[in-house]
This record gives C-alpha cells, sequence and structure tokens, in this order.
C-alpha cells in the first residue's frame, strides 16, 4: 500500500508536465462522459422498451384458455371469470388482473361497411398506468351499449362521439351478432390495435354481445415487483384457478422482443471496452513519457538506495491518481448532463433534424422518439473500476522498465 509520501510525491510529479497531465485527464474524462451518458441513453431506452412490452399489450403474465394464442378462436375462452379473477387477485404479488375479450366485426355508420375489433374490458382495472386506458378512468363511459373508439380509427371513418355505431359479428355459437352502440369517446392507447381498429367496450357488453357469459379470452396480470415475474408465476401455477389454462411470463410470450432488450447490455458493454481501450493508450503514453524524462533522477535514487519496488509503486500511484482525476470530472459531468435532461429527456427525432417527436408502431406497441436519461448508481461505479484497472495495467510497463534499471546506467542517460 502506498504511504502518505508515495502518495505526496506521485501527486507533485502529475504538475510537472502539465498540459501532459491536462491532455490526459481530458481524454479519461471524455471516455467517462461519454460511457456514462450512452450507457444513461441506453437505461432510459431499456426501460422505456421494457415497459412498452410489458405495459397495456403483454403485460408481466398472460393466462388463456391452451391454443387461444395460436388460433385466436373466440370459442377459446376462460370459463369462471369471476372466481377466477377473485383469486388471482389475492394473490400478494398481482398488482392487477384485467380480463379482456376481442373479436373482429363488421361496424357501420350508414350502409359503408368497415372493419374493426371489439374490445372488451374492465375500464376501472385499465386505467392504471400500463393499462389499456392508462390514466384515464372512463367507466362511467361505457356500458348500457357505450363504447369508446380508437383515435386513428374514429379519424378515418370520420366518427365523433354521440355517433350510432352498427357492430355486426359472430357470437361463440357461430350465429350472427348484431347491435347498435353510441360512441361515447374517442381515446388514444400505447397500443395499435386500439388506435386504428378499437371498439372498446365493457366486459360485460362483449360477453352479452358474443353469448359469452363470466367468461374472457385472456387475463393480463401485472405485478408489484417486475424481477418478481417467474416467482409470481410460479405460485400462481400451483393455485387450482389456473388448472386447465397457459399461463406465461412476457418473456415466453415475446422471446424475439427479449432478445433486443438484451442487447442493449451488450451494447452498453462495447461501448466501455473501446472508451477505455483509448483511455489504457493514453495512460500507457503518459506514463511512458513521463518515466523516461525521469531516467537519470530514477538513477540517482536508486544510487542512494531508494528500492526499485517503492519507484514502481510510485509509478503506479501516479497513474491510479491520473485516473482517478479523470474519472471523478468525467462523471461530474456525465451527471451534470442527466440532470439537465432528466426533465425533458432526449429526443432522438430532434437530434435527427426533425422538429417534432413521433411515435411509432412495433408489434401492436406505440414507442416513443423521446428517451428519458437514467444514470445508475452502478454504472458510475462500473466506471470508475473499469479506469482504475485500466491505469493499473497502463503503469505496468513503466513499472517494470523502472525496476529493471542499473543505477550507473540509469545516471548516465
Amino acid at each position: 500500500m502506498a504511504t502518505t509520501s508515495t502518495l505526496r510525491i506521485a501527486w507533485r510529479n502529475l504538475g510537472r508536465n502539465r498540459k501532459r497531465t491536462f491532455l490526459a485527464v481530458s481524454a479519461i474524462a471524455l471516455g467517462q462522459l461519454t460511457f456514462l451518458v450512452i450507457s444513461a441513453l441506453m437505461n432510459g431506452y431499456g426501460d422505456q422498451y421494457f415497459n412498452s412490452i410489458t405495459g397495456p399489450l403483454i403485460g408481466h403474465i398472460q393466462i388463456h384458455a391452451p391454443e387461444w394464442r395460436e388460433d385466436r378462436s373466440i370459442d377459446l375462452a376462460i370459463d369462471d371469470l369471476g372466481a377466477r379473477l377473485e383469486q388471482l387477485r389475492a394473490d400478494p404479488g398481482v398488482a392487477h388482473a384485467a380480463p379482456r375479450m376481442y373479436a373482429p366485426v363488421l361496424a357501420a355508420l350508414t350502409d359503408e361497411g368497415f372493419m374493426g375489433m371489439v374490445i372488451g374490458i374492465d375500464a376501472q382495472v385499465e386505467s392504471h398506468d400500463s393499462g389499456l386506458l392508462a390514466g384515464q378512468d372512463l367507466s362511467g363511459q361505457m356500458g348500457e351499449r357505450r363504447v369508446l373508439v380508437g383515435s386513428t380509427f374514429a379519424r378515418k371513418y370520420d366518427i365523433t362521439p354521440g355517433m350510432e355505431l352498427a357492430v355486426i359479428g359472430q357470437d361463440v355459437d357461430g350465429s350472427i351478432a348484431n347491435d347498435l352502440f353510441t360512441v361515447t369517446n374517442i381515446v388514444s392507447s400505447q397500443v395499435d390495435i386500439v388506435n386504428s381498429l378499437g371498439i372498446v367496450m365493457s366486459i360485460e357488453d362483449a360477453q352479452e354481445f358474443l353469448l359469452m357469459p363470466d367468461q374472457a379470452h385472456e387475463v393480463l396480470i401485472h405485478v408489484k415487483e417486475p424481477e418478481m415475474v417467474l416467482e409470481v408465476v410460479a405460485g400462481l401455477s400451483t393455485l387450482p384457478v389456473v388448472d386447465g389454462l397457459e399461463i406465461l411470463p412476457w418473456r415466453e410470450i415475446v422471446p424475439q422482443l427479449v432478445s433486443m432488450i438484451d442487447m442493449i447490455g451488450a451494447f452498453t458493454l462495447i461501448i466501455l471496452v473501446i472508451v477505455f481501450i483509448a483511455a489504457a493508450a493514453g495512460i500507457t503514453n503518459t506514463m511512458l513519457m513521463s518515466t523516461y524524462e525521469r531516467i537519470h533522477e530514477f538513477g540517482m535514487l536508486l544510487s542512494l538506495g531508494c528500492q526499485p519496488n517503492r519507484l514502481g509503486r510510485m509509478v503506479a500511484v501516479e497513474a491510479m491518481l491520473l485516473g482517478l482525476v479523470g474519472v471523478t470530472v468525467g462523471s461530474a459531468l456525465a451527471i451534470g448532463v442527466v440532470l439537465l435532461t432528466m426533465d425533458s429527456g432526449l429526443d432522438y427525432a430532434a437530434l435527427g433534424g426533425n422538429d417534432a417527436s413521433y411515435q411509432v408502431a412495433f408489434q401492436g406497441m406505440q414507442i416513443t422518439s423521446r428517451v428519458t436519461p437514467k444514470l445508475l448508481p452502478t454504472d458510475i461505479g462500473i466506471g470508475i473500476v473499469a479506469v482504475l484497472f485500466t491505469s493499473f495495467i497502463s503503469a505496468l510497463w513503466p513499472m517494470l522498465h523502472i525496476v529493471r534499471l542499473e543505477p550507473m546506467e540509469a545516471m548516465r542517460s
């Protein structure tokens, strides 16, 4: 371990060539700043992507009748819905359990028909932050043949609140199902199918329309702690309430999207490696130049009885101090950048030259161009450890050179 005198001498030595030290510190700080800002953006994007996947469309857990996900047949339904929901919601890990029904239909305002999708929901349950109607408790505008219509769907067919919509489909028995519904509101959702095709009605109206009392096609579950999804699935799977049903965590429902989340971590690691390879080159260059400039001085110290190991430790401490100063400056700058953008976020559209943010539909989800950076303490810690490790490795070559010096030969240099 470095003594106080070694630390003091190492710190003083950094000031011998201030310009070179400044450049090395700046390179390390820039590397740390780059790594942390990219990590914050990747964390923010990862959270946004995760919330989009496990939000209103997929949820954390889904329960269906076997084969419903493959066939989407109207008769593949969950029976005894009320009793099942009561038991599911009693589980301490479950935050929300939302029943849903789906049925393709033909809708019309006059004589001309157009395709739509009946989506039966419990509006009050779906008003939570990750629900189909996030932040909108519209239960008072639904039921008794009153429906909501998706924003894109309404715009395409000039549907406005107060209009009467004729809906024709097929009920569970294969007979023609038809009824008149009053449009009470136009809604926007994070789920593309709601916006583009949605005729959103209460679960009770959907059950009556399709002749499916106390039934639903799926139950979407959001858990209280997302990292505990597998534990909640394991607990629910032991309950009689899911006997004969398919219960799946979100990772098994959309494995192709899971791989994209995993790629975010791999990308951040690649950036870390690239940044600190460059930092290692800068520190190594600085320490080598500093070492060769002081060969004569080292020779004198060795001839006076100074141990080579102490000189080697001094060079190592210099490199570590250089890295520590650089990583501290870089971390402070990164924290400042994240704090400045935390409220407004960063808009990829603006960075690409567009004037306005945008949302795109992907796999049925709505993904926005605006990302809120999220800097984790672990990111800062990883950066600090990586820089200190890089500094130590970079000092090995100069250290080996010093411990092999012959005093008289060094003094003649």
